[in-house]
């Protein structure tokens, strides 16, 4: 059920004692998953909640729990951003809601941001290559997922036989992403810290600096490629490339040659995931968003050719016109033949002078391999 911005100052003054919310308003989230609202307490503080509308989300608040306490003071030192901290919780029913501390800033469009400033554009480049060159042991020893280039690649090729079953994802979509999938060279990166989340609602944004960063429900080792696709999926090139190009001065791995591609994909297949998920929950009306978007990108596909994603290009066939009537053979006429033997051997004529097989003259004494030549003797035995 959804849950109202005054119900969930309600619930967040049960979460953090002498808490006294006296403003709130709701707050921009993921609405398939969660209910938020911005509060603002008796003494000007700032405050944010966060309720998941069904059991896989409040799995996810609980995870991002353990991994915002696995971000070390030490470790958020480091950040070019600051991070939520969680100050109480309380469980309703099977569902835990958290109260944040507000964190300074505010979230924008994707239009405001792709249409902002070359400083905003670095520093989210920056801000995304801090996340990636995170250490891999603070996923590790906090147990979250973590997967080779082959595992994810895997993993995305079980989503899409997942996907097909559904009968709803367009034939040349399922085509286009097979392709890409089984494209091995695409698939050739340094795994990393992956937020997992990141798109315009999890930006807090102050002028042209990224402040903070939230949602850390999904943070895993994976492919750098899945916090990008939000931002190729604006269509603004131009801003992304610089996007791109701060992120490869700030980062200290080596240059990943096919991220966008891979981010193109990620983002088209995020429709799919879309489709499932609203099946999965028997949402009518997110289905139907599903398939709309799906049946949209198809289309757009198939008249601009989309974003390239396979490193080899696809062959397709194209309709060609309709072949002629096949006319009947004229029938075949027989031709009359004369039997001749299968092989033709010529007689070997006998030596003049001698009858055949007569077994006397010059010839008797020479060898002859022939059966004509071989006699039957009678031996008996004394």
């Amino acid at each position: 059920m959804r849950r109202e911005p005054m119900e969930l100052a309600a619930v967040a003054t049960a979460a953090v004692p002498g808490l006294t919310p006296t403003a709130v308003s709701a707050a921009p989230d993921d609405p398939a998953d969660f209910d938020s609202a911005l509060l603002l307490d008796s003494e000007g503080k700032r405050w944010r909640v966060r309720s998941p509308r069904h059991a896989e989300a409040s799995a996810r608040l609980e995870t991002e729990f353990l991994v915002l306490r696995a971000f070390a003071p030490a470790v958020r030192a480091e950040l070019p951003f600051l991070m939520p901290t969680v100050a109480g919780s309380v469980r309703l029913g099977t569902l835990s809601t958290f109260v944040y501390s507000h964190l300074g800033g505010s979230t924008r469009s994707v239009e405001e941001l792709t249409g902002g400033s070359p400083a905003l554009a670095r520093e989210i480049g920056t801000a995304l290559a801090a996340i990636h060159d995170l250490p891999l042991d603070l996923v590790n020893n906090a147990d979250l997922p973590s997967y080779t280039p082959n595992e994810f690649r895997q993993r995305r090729l079980n989503e899409l036989d997942q996907a097909a079953t559904t009968g709803k994802i367009p034939a040349g979509l399922l085509l286009r992403w097979e392709h890409a999938l089984e494209d091995v060279s695409l698939w050739r990166f340094n795994p990393c810290v992956v937020h997992g989340d990141l798109h315009e609602d999890n930006l807090l944004v102050d002028g042209d600096r990224v402040s903070a960063v939230t949602g850390w429900t999904d943070l895993r080792i994976g492919d750098p490629a899945d916090d990008f696709a939000w931002l190729v999926a604006s269509n603004e090139q131009d801003f992304v490339d610089a996007v791109l190009a701060a992120y490869t001065s700030a980062r200290r791995d080596s240059t990943d040659t096919h991220l966008l591609r891979r981010a193109a994909l990620s983002a088209e297949f995020a429709l799919a995931q879309y489709l499932v998920k609203g099946i999965a929950a028997d949402d009518a009306e997110m289905v139907a968003e599903a398939e709309d978007m799906l049946t949209s990108l198809d289309e757009d596909i198939r008249r601009h050719g989309g974003q390239p994603i396979s490193v080899e290009p696809v062959v397709t066939l194209e309709p060609s016109a309709p072949l002629p009537p096949v006319q009947p053979a004229p029938p075949v006429q027989p031709v009359p033949l004369k039997a001749v033997p299968a092989v033709h051997v010529t007689p070997i004529p006998p030596e003049p002078g001698h009858g055949a097989g007569d077994g006397v003259g010059p010839s008797a004494n020479a060898e002859d391999t022939s059966t004509a030549a071989l006699s039957v003797v009678e031996i008996r035995k004394n």
